[in-house]
């Protein structure tokens, strides 16, 4: 199946480490930049100064926007969405995969839907004034990254399909730390 052992194709290897080299990225300087703003601003320039930083709110709410975007895809590859699993035990695996294929059926189209939508409202967000309140930062920018982001999605949703109706199963992201998810 693959030189990793690990059940994954190599196409699905490459997405997985594409994935998560982005989230690691971006999540890593979003959260620095989260920390590193948040104590200047409070310690420094709100206690210390009396004076803070006009539009930091602002850049905080766009950097948890791009934060919350790196990690749908991510989530959805490393099986951290919520997933109801009552029945799972009284069915067979056949029935357990095909049921797993009807509902990444359904949600392809709902999540290409969102994504499209997203691109849309990013496309029409200058000419509505849609804008930070402070620095007046246009909301585009991000609903094109939130759209980008949830495309990928969809397309982990259409590798899973393409997985599930081969007849190998999931394959999830393995673990960075070593331990089974």
């Amino acid at each position: 199946m693959d030189a990793a052992g690990d059940g994954r194709p190599g196409w699905l290897r490459l997405l997985d480490r594409w994935v998560e080299r982005l989230t690691v990225l971006v999540g890593g300087i979003g959260l620095a930049v989260m920390v590193l703003l948040t104590s200047w601003n409070v310690i420094v320039m709100r206690k210390a100064l009396n004076d803070p930083i006009v539009g930091a709110e602002d850049i905080l709410i766009l950097n948890l926007v791009i934060l919350v975007a790196v990690a749908i895809p991510y989530g959805g590859r490393a099986g951290a969405h919520i997933e109801i699993e009552i029945f799972e035990t009284w069915m067979s695996r056949a029935f357990a995969r095909r049921s797993l294929a009807a509902m990444k059926l359904l949600a392809i189209p709902l999540v290409a839907t969102l994504a499209w939508r997203l691109f849309a409202s990013g496309a029409s967000a200058s000419e509505f004034g849609e804008a930070t309140q402070q620095l007046l930062i246009s909301y585009e920018p991000f609903y094109y990254a939130m759209g980008a982001m949830v495309a990928l999605y969809a397309a982990i949703l259409i590798a899973d399909l393409v997985l599930l109706l081969a007849g190998s199963g999931l394959a999830p992201m393995p673990d960075p730390e070593g331990e089974p998810r």
